[in-house]
């Protein structure tokens, strides 16, 4: 990043006016990332007076906990930078969040030879389902993401962890 910073810098210093528009460049860039924030923030804010969230926020954490009271194991799926959230929350739950504390049985359904073999024989949409089928069991629980809400192999999942009892 600071590379790419010292490049645009450069460029405009060759351009003649390359202290102001350094500056001007730095304070635009300062605004953009200070605008992020405040909508992180107001997003926040919401989210802390929606009731109807934080109870189902709640109800997954309690549907977690009892997965993993009665040893179970939690996996999670997604798309894109879904899966990368379905990463991220499963090495929280193994690694360390926060507290030291006993590893937690939680997998990310993120293994390349086998979305690329599930994607070949049968379709990208069955790529977790069948994850699901072949090491998903009754005391296990599903975190499945989707931004939109229609990604069909996340839909399909949830469906298989519905019909193993999860």
């Amino acid at each position: 990043i600071r590379d790419v910073y010292k490049r645009q810098v450069y460029r405009l210093a060759r351009s003649g006016s390359g202290r102001i528009q350094e500056k001007e460049l730095m304070e635009t860039r300062k605004s953009r990332i200070i605008d992020q924030i405040h909508q992180a923030k107001a997003l926040l804010e919401e989210l802390e007076n929606r009731d109807d969230l934080l109870e189902k926020i709640v109800l997954a954490s309690e549907l977690f906990s009892a997965s993993i009271s009665s040893g179970g194991k939690v996996f999670s799926c997604g798309n894109g930078g879904s899966m990368s959230d379905a990463m991220h929350f499963a090495e929280e739950l193994t690694g360390k969040f926060r507290d030291e504390r006993r590893a937690i049985p939680a997998i990310a359904i993120s293994d390349p030879g086998h979305i690329s073999c599930v994607a070949n024989d049968f379709g990208y949409e069955y790529i977790f389902s069948r994850y699901i089928e072949a090491h998903g069991g009754p005391n296990d629980a599903l975190l499945a993401i989707s931004t939109s809400g229609n990604s069909q192999n996340v839909i399909n999942a949830a469906k298989e962890a519905g019909n193993l009892g999860m």
